[in-house]
């Protein structure tokens, strides 16, 4: 026996270090052949590994040159003509007289003018060139410029704008290079200075960061120079004008039919909800599904920094954050106005993300009476959120023993929903998880269902399937209250 523990040949002589075997075999006829068949037939005995080094090379190739928007053709031509037209326009407008009209109005009273600006300026235009002036033009006095092509493209679900020459959008979850273009960057900040100012709040530079929502409930986010080096730049996630459902989410493919049956009687049986997931991978849209479940005769308050949720329920209260004034003073945060809410008499709270020490208030409320409660937070897997909820814990002033925060979790959270962004787009619901109690100082989870991971298709669609454990729920005797322990036994077996 070898020191490598390994025997060595029939004559027991000790193999030789340091003498490598040839790569090529001996003669032809000699066992053995090649002992490492050439990179290259390597590759070709295995197609995704080539496929697989090829991109890498070739994004390893690729120019790291910075894109710029830029409006095309007949576009361009428009926005040339515009920056003409403008002036001469302010010219003959009462600016304050002009805020008062609406769109439909303002567009009404301005092709007359616009007419005439133009015959002074020699040029002629076409009906359709007209129209989509009178439309640019309308857009940068009372809308957000060239900002407002983008909003009212459905397909667009992220809007993110780098400087005056760059704006990406997302559209199916991969991003592109838009085609539009600020005039400089004092035009860009007047923009992100008339979406902010519309909520009273402010961006300047004493104070450099700003969220804010548009009016149809799209959460925006301004950083402005100093602290951004390119220029303003703004961040748009779109609301989504047809409300999702989980019926709908279930024909997208984000999730299966029990699942989809799973989570409607969890909404509906007031279990307590935490939706964990990563940056844009549909926490708030799976909320707003959730929220569909509600009895329209619960009062429900929902609390967040920038107001989003949208609830159908008519007993129904948004309340929304408030951040410091000039002197740093008056700022009113998420803590605040759960501890308030709790004396408001709300039968569920839901937050639309806990960030810090208001995850205490929120499992105090989930354990005095306020079943049902809901919220959002931002990790990787169910266990993970486990973990995040009590560092947020400790985060706070609160002294308090690890051991106590875990068991009040454990009594609080009946259910872990994660929700994913794979790399191909696709949003999906990955994991629903119930949360039983506790097992010495650890909190015990067990799985009711699962999205495995399966192959990619050709055209780079992630192929999986959604599993259910086949597991007694924990929480079936609190769906046996409403009625409901049947069927929800059924989905999860």
């Amino acid at each position: 026996m070898s020191a490598f523990g390994k025997r060595g040949g029939a004559t027991g002589t000790k193999p030789s270090f340091g003498v490598a075997r040839p790569m090529k075999g001996g003669a032809p006829g000699a066992g053995g052949g090649e002992q490492f068949p050439p990179l290259e037939e390597a590759f070709e005995l295995s197609g995704d590994k080539l496929d697989a080094m090829s991109r890498l090379n070739s994004r390893m190739n690729e120019s790291g040159e910075a894109a710029t928007s830029g409006a095309e053709g007949f576009e361009a031509s428009v926005h040339r003509i515009k920056e003409q037209v403008l002036p001469r326009l302010l010219e003959r407008v009462d600016p304050e007289a002009a805020a008062t009209l609406t769109k439909e109005e303002l567009t009404e009273e301005f092709s007359p003018i616009i007419g005439e600006v133009l015959a002074e300026l020699k040029i002629t235009l076409n009906r359709r060139e007209q129209f989509a002036l009178e439309k640019v033009l309308v857009d940068e006095l009372l809308g957000l410029g060239p900002l407002e092509e983008l909003l009212s493209d459905p397909e667009i679900s992220d809007i993110m704008v780098n400087g005056p020459e760059q704006t990406f959008v997302e559209k199916k979850g991969k991003l592109q290079l838009a085609r539009i273009q600020f005039r400089d960057e004092e035009h860009l900040f007047q923009i992100a200075q008339r979406i902010v100012n519309k909520v009273g709040r402010r961006v300047d530079q004493t104070t450099p960061l700003a969220d804010a929502r548009l009016p149809d409930g799209s959460r925006v986010n301004v950083i402005v120079p100093p602290l951004s080096l390119k220029g303003t730049a703004i961040s748009i996630r779109k609301f989504s004008e047809k409300p999702i459902t989980l019926d709908l989410m279930k024909g997208f493919g984000s999730m299966s039919e029990k699942m989809a049956t799973c989570l409607k009687i969890a909404g509906a049986c007031r279990f307590n909800i935490v939706i964990s997931g990563g940056t844009g991978s549909g926490k708030t849209t799976m909320l707003n599904a959730l929220s569909k479940m509600i009895d329209p005769g619960e009062r429900v308050i929902t609390i967040e920094d920038a107001a989003e949720l949208r609830l159908q329920q008519p007993h129904w209260l948004p309340l929304e954050t408030r951040p410091p004034n000039l002197e740093g003073q008056g700022a009113i945060s998420i803590g605040d106005l759960v501890r308030n809410a709790l004396r408001m008499r709300p039968d569920r709270i839901i937050l639309g993300e806990i960030r810090g020490a208001e995850c205490f208030d929120l499992l105090a409320a989930m354990n005095t009476g306020h079943d049902g409660s809901m919220c959002t937070l931002h990790s990787n897997s169910p266990r993970e959120c486990l973990g995040r909820m009590e560092n947020m814990v400790l985060m706070g002033d609160i002294k308090i023993p690890k051991e106590a925060i875990s068991k009040q979790i454990a009594d609080s959270v009946d259910l872990i929903v994660q929700v994913k962004r794979l790399r191909d787009g696709s949003r999906r619901t990955t994991n629903i998880t119930e949360v039983i109690g506790m097992e010495g100082e650890v909190i015990v989870t067990q799985e009711l269902f699962k999205f495995e991971y399966l192959d990619e298709s050709a055209d780079g669609k992630i192929v999986g399937e959604y599993r259910s454990m086949g597991l007694r729920p924990y929480t079936l005797d609190k769906a046996r209250q409403f009625g409901f322990d049947q069927p929800f036994l059924e989905a999860c077996l």
